[in-house]
């Protein structure tokens, strides 16, 4: 898919004309000691709200592109679906201040989506989607013991290589992040960037879902660190592996380790740490990939 193709709707329907994805602005820089005028791409940040029913469930602040894949992750990953067949429609509303994503669901899980608000007390204050206590913030994760995937070292470089080439829009302006799934003897299946971490992985998490392939049958790699909300993102899609670039915090690890997921990071060119579950890693050299 071409980046411009990524910046409108495909499939769902749609009121608005597509974004840019990213603007060109002037900027002075030092270089070799002297000031002087240039200019810069940067990537763009919009509003893009999640609503369901016609009330509103969420807001972030996300790269206004792959909105399908968007609604569809992000739904897949709140748990407020388990399978992307359940939304009866998508259409993107756009207006001067951001987007509106308008998801209907189908009425069984509109219908439990309902009730869930009703077991809100109060708004939401921590930061997190839906999230009204700090019980649910640290939801358990679901296991992932029962994946038979595995992993050679090689494909574990390959993977992450393989994520550096295919960022365009990290590329052009080094500011956004990059969210991966590969699986072994394919490659990667699908690859999604957006401003914040989240938001790519629950891009890629839509992408793979639309494009039918089950989270077991592949690794979610990322350019970000690992915190636990990554790690539950990909449990939740039932992926035992989650390999990063930068490093993960404690709270990911021991969620990761209860879950039983591998969790690799700080992976660079042939170097890697695994922090939990290395059974499921193969060992044999590491080869030149990049």
């Amino acid at each position: 898919m071409s980046r411009s193709d990524r910046g409108g709707c495909r499939a769902l329907r749609c009121r608005m004309t597509p974004f840019k994805l990213t603007q060109k602005v002037s900027e002075t820089a030092r270089r070799n000691g002297k000031l002087a005028a240039g200019t810069r791409v940067v990537p763009e940040e919009t509003p893009i709200a999640f609503s369901y029913g016609g009330s509103t469930h969420a807001v972030m602040m996300a790269t206004p592109g792959d909105f399908e894949d968007f609604a569809v992750g992000f739904s897949l990953t709140e748990g407020i679906i388990a399978d992307p067949a359940e939304i009866e429609s998508i259409e993107a509303v756009a207006d001067e201040k951001g987007i509106d994503l308008q998801i209907v669901l189908k009425d069984e899980q509109n219908d439990a989506l309902i009730a869930r608000r009703r077991h809100m007390a109060g708004p939401v204050g921590c930061g997190l989607c839906g999230i009204e206590s700090i019980e649910q913030a640290v939801r358990k994760t679901p296991s992932v013991t029962g994946s038979p995937l595995r992993l050679t070292e090689v494909q574990i470089v390959e993977a992450v290589a393989l994520l550096n080439g295919q960022q365009p829009l990290h590329f052009e302006t080094r500011a956004v992040h990059g969210a991966g799934f590969y699986v072994p003897g394919k490659g990667l299946i699908a690859v999604r960037e957006d401003v914040g971490r989240h938001n790519a992985l629950d891009k890629l998490v839509g992408a793979a879902a639309q494009a039918g392939h089950p989270g077991a049958s592949g690794a979610v790699v990322v350019t970000s660190r690992v915190s636990v909300e990554m790690v539950q993102k990909t449990a939740i899609i039932g992926s035992p592996f989650i390999i990063a670039i930068s490093a993960p915090t404690a709270l990911a690890i021991r969620t990761a380790d209860e879950a039983g997921m591998t969790l690799i990071a700080l992976v660079r060119g042939a170097d890697f740490e695994i922090f939990t579950h290395s059974d499921r890693i193969q060992s044999g050299a590491i080869a030149d990939v990049a």
